[in-house]
């Protein structure tokens, strides 16, 4: 058998691709963070609790109503977006002149209630999710088994992102929505509405995290916590990306997902740290982050 530092190949491959299913996770969260960052300045504690909710509105669609993954899979991040549009035009509009300080706290104290809520009704103990029929299985490549839901899960994350960062780079929406941010009133005076534009960029941004949680309940078990266990290292993703930078938060969130993947096999005492070490390393190095712009 072909191993690399003695390491089995087929062992490495798998951790290479459970490095770029967690890598997908990381970049579709970190996406959702720069786009509501990068465009409304916002700091979004509350990220890693909508991407629970998400996993949750498909865990109960299929449990209560009987419907499907691929019906929740558009259905889910629907109703979390309008959860996220009702958080930012009762709450999130009044502090858009304030500091950052008063956003992040005021996510977190909505991350404390939205969990501790689904903590009282469901407990701490995750409920499964089956994988959908049509993605059951494993596709044998020769040099590894491919699990056929984790190779969705990568190519639906990274359609995903993309087709988010096409949007708001080339297009003249995405002209509109960063135009809105630095230069409200002129983009006004062309007719535009942009508090209108706001809430739903929010509202879009939190989609993605559920759309992130759906993806991920048949991975995971859906649990109250499974947010909170991955918000911190999401949040070191965007950071190590540059806040606010979309392409950054793809590129970063697969790349450190991978990187962790192999320190799994290489230096599993490292793992769950590697991130931190880096996201250190690149804040002595380059404060903005990698994909970030200099002030």
């Amino acid at each position: 058998m072909i191993s690399v530092f003695g390491i089995p190949i087929q062992a490495l491959l798998g951790q290479l691709l459970l490095g770029l299913v967690n890598g997908s996770f990381y970049a579709m969260l970190s996406l959702g963070l720069a786009v509501i960052f990068g465009l409304l300045n916002v700091i979004n504690f509350a990220h890693g609790a909508l991407y629970m909710l998400g996993a949750f509105v498909a865990w109960m669609g299929l449990s209560y109503l009987g419907l499907n993954y691929w019906v929740m899979l558009v259905l889910a991040p629907i109703v979390v977006g309008l959860f996220g549009i009702v958080i930012e035009r009762l709450l999130l509009r009044h502090l858009y002149k304030l500091d950052h300080l008063y956003g992040l706290l005021l996510t977190f104290g909505l991350t404390l209630l939205i969990e501790g809520m689904f903590r009282s009704f469901f407990g701490v103990s995750g409920q499964p999710y089956p994988t959908p029929e049509a993605l059951r299985g494993a596709t044998n490549l020769g040099f590894m088994v491919l699990p056929n839901y984790r190779a969705w899960v990568v190519v639906a994350s990274i359609t995903v992102c993309l087709a988010t960062w096409f949007v708001i780079e080339r297009t003249r929406l995405g002209a509109l929505l960063r135009a809105g941010t630095e230069n409200p009133r002129l983009v006004e005076a062309f007719g535009v509405n942009v508090p209108r534009m706001v809430m739903l960029t929010y509202g879009f941004g939190v989609a993605l995290a559920g759309f992130a949680g759906v993806l991920a309940a048949p991975v995971l078990q859906v649990s109250p916590l499974m947010g909170s266990n991955l918000i911190i290292v999401v949040f070191a993703v965007v950071v190590i990306g540059g806040m606010g930078s979309i392409m950054g938060a793809i590129v970063t969130g697969l790349g450190l997902g991978v990187i962790e993947g192999l320190t799994k096999v290489f230096w599993p005492e490292a793992s769950s740290t590697v991130v931190f070490i880096i996201m250190a390393i690149v804040l002595l190095l380059r404060p903005a982050g990698l994909f970030g712009r200099e002030k």
